[in-house]
């Protein structure tokens, strides 16, 4: 979220976002129409209280075989151990280099590469690993940190994936000469430590693994600009004031929280959510430059990535 719009920004208040008996119900019901894997996403998911609550919640829903975890990691050491028992499964760390001065600029916060890196240990011993790290990649900001990257996780176990820069929202003033395309990240790690493609389990997974030929892990790489996965996406989000958005890139979302306030039994909220879904039309990525595209997208900050 932009620094510059912090003191004017028009927050929620307490009860305008779903609490966790309303958002385990929303889970359930979308667990009943076959989804299998949940995501806690964010902004930084660590921030809100009593997180191991909504875990425990969720973790505890029939059918549900997959629930992980994103965050920028930097309160995950202290919280690890207690996710993990509420039911926790894996994590995901949001990492943009491994020198502070760089992912503070890229983050605009002011953060600790150690105590993130204590987070990812912290995940390790709750056992929530192997952990995967996120890197998004902007030209000009951080592509010096790859090999750096990729040297300290080569051989721990972790999946190392690299991001490429994208135009979510309106707020990130997002070109597309400051996107590093992934083919250019594989060339150059394969010249110090040679990759080779491994084969998609399946058609919806949105990262490109490739192995290290020595046996020290492997590499992923998402590469939504250069290499649109629109028609393969199976990803729903659901936001913290209860609107379902098909795509990353939307302007509006259906609202969930209206119908469940005013007495919407489930059968009811499954109907409509499903009827959202199949008829979802989307395909920014692939229409990118290609056709007029509505303005203002919906931020990363409120929907999650």
């Amino acid at each position: 979220m932009p620094r510059e719009v912090y003191d004017d920004h028009a927050y929620l208040s307490r009860g305008e976002i779903l609490d966790y008996d309303e958002l385990a119900r929303v889970a359930a019901v979308a667990v009943g129409l076959g989804v299998t894997k949940i995501r806690l996403t964010g902004g930084e998911p660590l921030l809100r209280r009593q997180l191991p609550e909504l875990v425990g919640r969720l973790s505890a829903i029939d059918g549900l075989e997959d629930l992980a975890l994103t965050t920028n990691g930097q309160f995950l050491a202290s919280q690890a151990e207690d996710l993990a028992a509420a039911g926790l499964m894996r994590v995901t760390v949001s990492l943009d280099g491994i020198d502070d001065a760089v992912v503070k600029r890229m983050i605009d916060t002011d953060v600790s590469v150690s105590a993130i890196l204590e987070g990812i240990d912290a995940a390790i011993e709750a056992g929530l690993g192997p952990v995967k790290i996120n890197t998004v990649l902007r030209r000009g900001w951080n592509e010096d940190q790859i090999v750096p990257l990729v040297s300290h996780f080569r051989g721990t176990g972790h999946t190392l994936r690299f991001i490429e820069y994208m135009d979510v929202g309106t707020t990130n003033k997002w070109t597309s000469d400051e996107v590093v395309p992934s083919s250019e990240v594989v060339d150059r790690i394969n010249g110090l430590w040679p990759i080779e493609p491994v084969e998609r389990s399946t058609a919806a997974e949105v990262a490109a693994t490739y192995r290290f030929t020595d046996g020290a892990g492997h590499v992923g790489f998402i590469s939504s600009v250069s290499q649109p996965f629109c028609r393969d996406c199976t990803r729903a989000r659901l936001s913290a004031e209860g609107s379902l958005y098909t795509c990353l890139f939307a302007t509006d979302g259906l609202d969930l929280k209206g119908p469940i306030r005013s007495g919407a039994s489930d059968a009811e909220l499954a109907a409509m959510m499903r009827s959202a879904w199949e008829a979802r039309e989307d395909r920014y990525s692939e229409r990118r430059g290609a056709v007029p595209i509505a303005d203002p997208k919906i931020e990363m900050s409120y929907i999650g990535g």
